[in-house]
């Protein structure tokens, strides 16, 4: 039997909920590519609650107990002596989240000797280290497309109130105020922007077909280059590079994961050949910019604006200077675990545990690593130092 360690977010400051705003969800059963949602072969949680908090549980434990496995849950993952090192010891499986990521880093990996398998709630691995998990033999896989469409919406939502100065104006109305011309001061229209991804991965991609009907001229960057007929569907122009394209945007979102390649890569020097007065937008990962030279260009107006829901570490100290900084729109790591995106990704969790207890392959979509070396999504969209 296994002992399955689980890692996930604090409940609600009042309270696991017991009603909801929506009594339903939307179903879907195919991604935009036509990979199919998760298919347990069953789920012990009701859609639309909230899963990804502690009293949650991603829904597993009924699943998990009656086959006779141990489920530890716990929020507390960081300082010496956490609950999450402390059960590490002789855990086989760690299920984690990004949005509160317990970072397997090599020496966590090396003394957990008896650990098989990392699963990311959600997409994007990049807090397990790799290079050792691939040196020990772990296997780590997650729930890819789960939440992409999610960090979607949330990308579109982050550059409109960036545009169009919402959080300021909205301010105003809070704090009692009618000043117009402080609203609008900083305001502009989206129409006839330049705007450009960095990557056109599953959200990407996503990103540029939820902006195209705003009338905004969209340049892309990724290692792969889209098919043809995508590129004049959305009248996508091609960038070799991220240094090639910046110079020509507005707005530049970042939708990569977080690797060797593009790990620092929004620092000083790349911010500044940006248009003065442009927007940076990041849910990929925070150590893909530099976190003090994205303040200097706030600062100095270089950049107008910087939104995005990831940082570095998570949670956010409460001195992190990205709280206090002019111009953003910065939230909690939120843009994939709404109550929408927590349902999918649950059931793709039982999933990829259902493969793994009966042996069978976990979908090639969800492997990050496995049999020592990447696999899968992990050998597209990661890089590995060894």
């Amino acid at each position: 039997m296994a002992k399955v360690l689980c890692v996930l977010y604090d409940d609600p400051t009042d309270g696991y909920p017991t009603s909801y705003a929506r009594d339903d969800l939307p179903a879907i059963d195919h991604y935009p590519s036509g990979q199919t949602t998760p298919t347990p072969e069953a789920i012990d949680f009701t859609p639309g609650r909230l899963l990804g908090s502690v009293s949650g549980e991603l829904g597993l434990r009924g699943f998990l107990e009656k086959a006779g496995h141990t489920l530890v849950v716990t929020s507390d993952k960081d300082g010496d002596g956490s609950v999450f090192d402390r059960e590490l010891a002789d855990a086989d499986v760690v299920i984690s989240q990004p949005f509160w990521p317990a970072y397997l880093t090599p020496e966590r990996i090396a003394a957990a000797k008896n650990l098989k398998l990392a699963i990311t709630a959600g997409i994007g691995s990049d807090h397990v280290d790799l290079d050792a998990a691939i040196a020990h033999g772990v296997t780590v896989a997650e729930v890819t497309y789960s939440n992409s469409i999610s960090v979607a919406e949330h990308v579109v939502m982050m550059t409109l109130s960036l545009v169009r100065n919402y959080l300021p104006s909205h301010q105003v109305v809070l704090d009692s105020g009618w000043n117009i011309a402080d609203c609008v001061a900083r305001s502009y229209d989206l129409e006839g922007m330049h705007v450009g991804t960095v990557a056109a991965g599953r959200i990407g991609l996503a990103v540029l077909r939820r902006l195209a009907p705003f009338d905004v001229k969209l340049h892309y960057t990724d290692r792969y280059r889209l098919p043809e007929d995508v590129e004049r569907e959305l009248g996508l122009v091609f960038h070799e590079s991220a240094a090639d394209m910046v110079p020509h945007c507005d707005v530049v979102t970042v939708n990569a994961p977080l690797h060797p390649e593009t790990e620092g890569l929004f620092g000083d020097e790349l911010l500044a050949t940006m248009k003065r007065g442009a927007y940076l937008i990041n849910t990929a990962r925070a150590r893909i910019v530099d976190r003090d030279a994205v303040e200097r260009a706030l600062r100095s107006g270089q950049l107008a604006g910087y939104a995005g829901d990831v940082w570095y570490p998570q949670p956010a100290p409460a001195d992190h200077p990205w709280r206090t900084m002019p111009h953003h729109g910065m939230t909690p790591h939120i843009s994939g675990s709404s109550l929408s995106a927590q349902a999918r990704y649950a059931a793709g969790t039982r999933e990829i545990l259902e493969s793994w207890f009966a042996g069978r392959p976990i979908r090639d979509e969800y492997q990050i690593v496995d049999g020592g070396a990447l696999a899968g999504t992990g050998a597209h969209s990661y890089s590995v130092t060894r």
